[in-house]
């Protein structure tokens, strides 16, 4: 019995992602990576978006899966609702680039850019996951337009990450 409980505690343990290690208030780290919105490459700079307003970032473990398909769709559907609110939506994953490419338009039905989290980007949102190196954890970030982070939601349920954001960026107007 002993051992059935440990085997079934080790198993959990590997199935949940680290928790953030990034809290409200924090300087969300500045990055720059490369992306495809609409199927059309880009280099996307964080600094650079945050110009421009609020910026809701989602960490996605693997595009195509069907938890990260339905993820996209709903942040495609809600897409409007993020603009008016002034706040962009950009997905990242460790896909490469040609995934994403895809993904950007048969998912994120070009509404949102899509990019790759280097694993230096991995380290510093604290989204690896160690129980499946190359792959990143389901977390969602908000950074407000002064670079701070304004929520967290790290969850691997894909189901709340849109209505959590979406309130959030509404709430920082």
């Amino acid at each position: 019995m002993r051992k059935l409980l440990f085997g079934l505690a080790a198993v959990s343990l590997a199935l949940t992602p680290a928790t953030a290690a990034l809290k409200v208030g924090d300087k969300a780290p500045d990055f720059t990576t490369t992306g495809a919105v609409g199927g059309k490459e880009f280099k996307l700079h964080l600094a650079e978006q945050l110009k421009k307003g609020p910026v809701v970032l989602y960490f996605f473990p693997k595009a195509f899966t069907s938890g990260c398909t339905a993820e996209a769709h709903a942040f495609s559907e809600s897409i409007g609702d993020f603009k008016k609110s002034g706040a962009q939506v950009i997905g990242m994953s460790a896909d490469d680039l040609k995934t994403l490419h895809d993904f950007s338009t048969k998912e994120c039905r070009s509404a949102f850019p899509v990019a790759t989290a280097t694993p230096e980007t991995q380290k510093a949102y604290d989204v690896a996951w160690a129980a499946h190196p190359g792959i990143t954890t389901r977390t969602s970030y908000v950074i407000a337009r002064n670079g701070k982070i304004a929520m967290v939601h790290d969850d691997l349920d894909f189901s709340q990450h849109v209505a959590k954001t979406l309130a959030t960026v509404k709430a920082l107007k």
